[in-house]
């Protein structure tokens, strides 16, 4: 025989004073939780969406990043003539890029953030075709002008449309904004890879990588074998996916870790909350307890019945925490990416798998709640219940 349910939700909403404060309790520690995680999936997700399974970026062999990488011009020639690399009239679709730092102020706080300036080659938007200019125009070939991702504006200061700035040495022009979908590139500023050579005063011809274009997804191995087993190359192969999914996976795991941290102390308070709630609950209903247990109702039952009352207000509290960060989901944020140095805008991403997660922390932590006061509900002595009426 089970205790109904309704007799569940009436005593909770009876008690609702002490129930209020467990379900505050869940509720933020559950809010907190998949806020970090959101934080990471939408850290991730940019640089994710910063590759094509299409595209193959290649560097230097033993290079941990683009960053300290090179590659000459010869090289960059061999490249371009492997099998494999999609073409069209104008020729093969390859851009060499040059990677540096430069110091702008963010728009926000007036502090100075490491910004990536990529020099990229005239055909770069053809090589991404996941890239559009939003606003304004592409850079000339030879000039010192700059085309600024969309985030970028909105972030750092001096970057608007038709401005002049000044960094490395030499003043730029921003003649254009794009679009990379929400991309990492989105937060970076794109120039002439050549002028950005001469300007920084670098050797001329070198880049320190090379993004192609391929005919197809397929056609990876090939191209990855060709340029590896070249005498003439020393290089590292990557599709241009797995590259930018390497480089998320130090911040992201670090969020989640602190995450996880921040939630588990957080949840050591919701819990003794859902503790002193339901202890509170066993002391008040003593009677009725040793009345259903005359009744007939089992010690089983009544366990059940508590840790159901528990996981009532457990989900109760889930439920609001994850309503609480929803508003958060495409909020823009930045931080270091600490792969390049250099500072990244992303979105908080709240997905329903992120929700459910939620749910399910908040469940775990009502059923631990719930569990030593629904055991000493159910060994109380029927006989001295009976004689505290």
């Amino acid at each position: 025989m089970a205790v109904p349910l309704a007799y569940n939700v009436r005593s909770v909403l009876k008690r609702w004073t002490s129930a209020i404060v467990a379900v505050l309790g869940i509720a933020g520690t559950v809010g907190v939780f998949v806020a970090m995680l959101a934080m990471a999936n939408g850290f991730r997700a940019t640089l994710m969406a910063s590759g094509s399974p299409r595209n193959a970026i290649v560097w230097r062999a033993g290079a941990d990043t683009e960053m300290v990488s090179a590659v000459s011009l010869d090289q960059f020639h061999v490249i371009e003539d492997a099998a494999g690399v999609a073409r069209d009239a104008r020729g093969p679709l390859v851009s060499g890029e040059v990677v540096v730092i430069a110091a702008f102020p963010l728009t926000r706080t007036g502090t100075v953030a490491n910004v990536q300036v990529r020099g990229v080659s005239p055909r770069v938007l053809e090589v991404r075709d996941n890239v559009r200019i939003a606003a304004g125009r592409f850079f000339q070939p030879g000039l010192a002008e700059l085309v600024v991702g969309r985030n970028a504006v909105k972030t750092y200061s001096g970057l608007l449309l038709g401005s002049t700035v000044r960094f490395g040495g030499g003043a730029w022009k921003v003649v254009g904004v794009f679009d990379a979908g929400g991309s990492a590139f989105d937060s970076e500023v794109w120039c002439d890879a050549n002028v950005l050579n001469e300007i920084y005063k670098r050797p001329t011809n070198i880049f320190q990588s090379v993004t192609a274009r391929l005919d197809s997804v397929s056609a990876f191995s090939g191209f990855k074998d060709a340029l590896t087993a070249d005498p003439r190359l020393s290089v590292q192969v990557d599709r241009e996916t797995a590259y930018y999914e390497k480089h998320s996976s130090a911040v992201s795991s670090m969020i989640r870790i602190l995450g996880f941290l921040v939630a588990i102390v957080m949840a050591v308070g919701a819990v003794f909350g859902a503790l002193n709630t339901m202890y509170s609950a066993v002391a008040e209903r003593s009677r009725e307890i040793a009345t259903m247990r005359a009744l007939g109702f089992g010690g089983g039952t009544i366990v059940v019945s508590f840790i159901v009352e528990s996981l009532f207000i457990a989900l109760a509290g889930g439920v609001l925490g994850c309503l609480a960060v929803l508003p958060m989901n495409g909020f823009t944020t930045g931080t270091m990416n600490w792969q390049t140095f250099s500072h990244l805008a992303f979105a908080f991403r709240v997905t329903p798998q992120l929700l459910v997660q939620g749910i399910v922390f908040a469940l775990f932590m009502g059923l631990i709640g719930g569990v030593p006061p629904a055991i000493r509900a159910a060994r109380r002595p029927i006989a001295v219940a009976l004689r505290e009426l």
